[in-house]
Parts: C-alpha cells; structure tokens; sequence
C-alpha cells in the first residue's frame, strides 16, 4: 500500500451539557468514514447547583465516562485527537479544577469553545453531510445548555449565534414539577421566543432555502415523527410538533414519558427540546427541517483535517483581525520574520517551544502585536490583549485566545507577573520563552526599518538566555543596546537572565 492511501484515523470527543460524544474516523484519499460512535447521557448541566459550581457526583460521573473514552484512543496520535467542552463547562466556575482532572483521566488536553465557534464547527459538519452544497441552508443544533443557530453556503458560515436555552436548563426551567401540560409548554415556548427574539430580523433578512437540524433532540423528534408517520413522513413540520406535543400531554408526566422512536434515556429532557424547536418554527417561519446525522463532532475532525491540509480556518481569523484592525503589514512582517529567525536560533537549546504549534503561537502574536493601537497608541499591547481575549475568533478555543492574548500583552514593558503565575506549571515554561522571543522580535524591530538583522550566536538554559552580537552593531545602535539592557531587567522579575555580549 503507497503511503499516499494508507489511512488515518482521527477521534473527537463532545463533552456536551446532555451528553459526552466519542467519535473515531477514518481519512483515505480524502474521504472520510466514521467507525465508531460513543455516547454517554453524563448531563452536566443538570448537575451545576445554584451557586455555579460543579457538583462532586456529576464530575465523578463525568471522570468514569471519560476514563472509558480514554480506552478507544489508546492506538490514535495524540495530533488527531481533539476534546472540547461547550456551554456548561463555559459556565461552571470550577471548570478549571474539573479540566484539569479530566485531562489527567484522559491523557489530552481539553479545549473550552466559544458558542459561535461551536456553532461554525456544527456548520462544517452538518455541510460536509450535504448533497447540495451550494444551497444556503440554515442549520440549527439543541444542545442541552445552548442552542445554535448558523446560515451558511458550501462550506463557509455567514450567521452564527449561540443562544442560552437548551433541552435541559429549558425542561429545568418550564417543567421543574414534572407536569406535561399546556401551562408549562406555554411557558417553556414562550420563553424560547424571548431567546429567539434576539436574532430573528438578522436571520429572516438573510434567509435561506433549506433547513438542518442536528444533534440529540431533533433527531429525536425526527424518529419520533417518521415513527409515526412513516408513509407520509418528509421532514420535521409544524404540524409534525403539534401531533408531538399534544401525544406528550395525554402523558401527563415525564415520569411516564413513552412514545415510539423515543430512546429512554433522551425522555427526562425531550419536553424543553422540543419546545425550543416549536419556539423556532414559529419565529424563524420554518415549514420544514431535515434531520442531519453529522453536527459537532464531526465538525471537529473536518476541521482537523483541514489543519493538517493547511486550510486552517485560524490563518483566515488572523488576516480578518489585521484587516480589521488596520494593522501595519510591513511591521507585522518585520516582527515575524525577526521572531521566526530568533525562534530558530533558540529552538536547538530550549526543548519546550520543539512544536510546530509553539511557533504558530509566536507567528500569530507577531502578527497581531499591534492590534490594540486601533484603539490608542497608549498601552496598545493591553488594548490588544482585551481584543484578541475577548473577540469571537473562529477556530481558535478559549484556552488559544487566552494564550495568544497572553503574548500580546506581554509583548513589551513590565511582564503581567499575576497572569503569569496563574498558568498551568505545564505550559509556563513553553509561554515564557514564547513571551522572549516575541519581546526581543518587537525591539529589534522598533526602527521599523527593512535592515537585515544582525548576526548573533545564541546560548541557552533552562532560565539563561545569552545573546552574542557584532560590536559594529551595538556601536551603531545605541538605543537597541539600551532597550536589551532595559529587557535584563524586566526579565530578571520573573527569574529568567538576559545576558548581552559581543564580538
């Protein structure tokens, strides 16, 4: 077999606010084959008490499942693994504490995704399981902490909105007695409205041909309805959630909850679902749905294979931002080139930055460095860091933005020594010689001229970083010599030595 065709296979994992995903697929020839499918009802959500937090049995029943999971990734590289939480773990204040327990269970790291970046990865998955690629189509996916909604064409979204309301906070919400009957879907419902009335000018003025629904509940709904339906079925329709409806309040309870092609398991959280859909036929003036066998997870393995066939939707946010932001190009040229020449000077004495994804980091903070002087010259590198930390960037995870807001505003001046000490022991030496490259790419460049760098020889330790330069240089240039002089100290904050010398 040429190694052309031999295949790979590639997992993602869903840690949902109903239920943990596991998938695992197989890519040959460009084709991708999913090969196992694993779902567990962990239901987070349900498990965050009044204060916010976690409680200790639901992060116990989480660990267990994820400890299972962890079994069937045994014989998958690390690189074509990806684990991301959504709307609970977005909320839950000790999600940190629980992060750190799961990713010690399942041996990979753990991303943390924004509604919107959820949202665009739902898109990409459900798109990638469409005959008709060209049609804008609006896709909607219930989960059981967020519901999202996306209008895109082919492969690219063009609306993503991640709302608060989903099968399980809207059955806790509307039907916490346990009753099904007219008074609590009238009140689930008209709560979904209230969601819903947000983005519903945005969404009917830009339109759509076809509609998607995917994930849990609505492929619920849809084999509840082709169950019952069978010779007549087409799709999910309002008069489909009228008959579900009134079938599920002849059942008075949810304790009693029974219909045909209604798994067990979904039944304790299908009434706030199916609310949710009612809620969005009537506002959204959906006639009808398609049910869609692909959303989130296998969002995330298209788009790891497109990060490996270098169509990384992240290269696209950072020219968007520079754009955007009216970043200088020519600067944020200069401070790349400069940082990717002291990445590879450094690179054979510092085993911690020895990943192509650690120089991404550099690259990317290079290239934004000056985004925050669209605000104001003054502290640009913390304006910077408000924007990368807090802007809806696709593709990138919480924890990515964090980091790379990180470097930005540590790019120059005091280091930010609390935000520094709150990393993870893990990653801080890696972040740190991150922070010293980009910090002396950004002095080297401070002239803003196109003159070749200097040559320099480098020696590196563990907390030692000497630079050698050409005395011609430092003679020359009196106010790099000082701003070097002035980074020893800064450096010497956080224990690390700079030290100067020439030849």
């Amino acid at each position: 077999m040429s190694a052309e065709s031999t295949p790979r296979s590639f997992a993602a994992i869903d840690l949902g606010s109903n239920s943990f995903h596991l998938i695992v697929a197989r890519e040959q020839n460009g084709q991708l084959q999913i090969i196992d499918r694993i779902k567990e009802m962990v239901r987070l959500a349900s498990g965050i008490d009044e204060q916010g937090y976690l409680q200790p049995e639901k992060i116990r029943q989480a660990l267990d499942c994820l400890s299972r999971f962890g079994q069937r990734l045994s014989h998958i590289p690390a690189q074509n693994i990806r684990i991301v939480g959504t709307n609970t773990l977005r909320k839950a204040k000790n999600r940190d504490n629980f992060i750190d327990q799961a990713e010690r269970t399942i041996g990979q790291e753990i991303e943390i995704i924004a509604g919107r970046e959820e949202a665009r990865l739902i898109y990409l998955g459900v798109a990638h399981a469409q005959s008709d690629t060209q049609c804008q189509r609006l896709v909607m996916d219930i989960g059981g902490g967020s519901t999202e909604f996306i209008i895109g064409r082919g492969f690219e979204p063009i609306l993503t909105e991640s709302l608060h309301m989903g099968c399980v906070s809207m059955t806790l919400k509307a039907f916490a007695n346990g009753k099904l009957n007219e008074k609590n879907f009238h009140k689930a419902i008209l709560a979904a409205e209230q969601e819903l009335r947000a983005i519903r000018k945005n969404y009917l003025e830009q339109g759509w041909r076809c509609s998607s629904g995917a994930s849990g509940t609505i492929k619920a709904v849809g084999n509840v309805l082709a169950t019952q339906f069978q010779h007549t079925y087409r799709g999910i329709t309002p008069e489909g959630l009228m008959w579900l409806k009134q079938a599920m309040i002849t059942q008075k309870q949810i304790d009693n909850l029974s219909l045909p092609g209604l798994v067990a398991e979904r039944a304790p959280v299908f009434a706030g679902g199916v609310a949710i859909l009612i809620a969005t036929f009537n506002l959204l003036q959906i006639d009808c749905m398609e049910v869609s066998d692909s959303a989130l997870r296998e969002g995330l393995i298209y788009d790891m294979l497109g990060r490996i066939n270098h169509e990384d939707v992240r290269e696209r946010t950072i020219e968007h931002l520079q754009k955007q932001y009216h970043v200088d190009l020519k600067q944020s040229r200069r401070v790349t080139e400069t940082a990717k020449w002291l990445y590879k000077l450094c690179r054979p004495h510092w085993v911690a930055i020895h990943t192509d994804s650690v120089w991404q980091n550099v690259s990317w903070a290079a290239r934004l460095h000056e985004i925050g002087m669209a605000i104001a010259h003054n502290q640009y590198h913390k304006h910077g860091a408000y924007i990368v930390e807090h802007a809806d960037l696709p593709g990138f995870s919480k924890v990515e933005q964090k980091r790379l807001a990180l470097l930005i505003r540590a790019q120059r001046r005091k280091l930010p020594l609390n935000e520094l000490e709150k990393l993870n022991p893990h990653c801080y030496p890696m972040l740190i010689r991150q922070v010293i490259i980009l910090r002396l790419a950004v002095i080297f460049n401070r002239g803003r001229s196109d003159k070749k760098m200097p040559h320099m020889r480098v020696q590196a330790e563990d907390r030692q970083l000497t630079l050698c330069l050409e005395k011609a240089f430092l003679d020359s240039h009196p106010l790099t010599l000082a701003d070097l002089k002035q980074e020893k100290k800064y450096l010497k904050k956080i224990n690390f030595d700079l030290s100067i010398t020439s030849e």
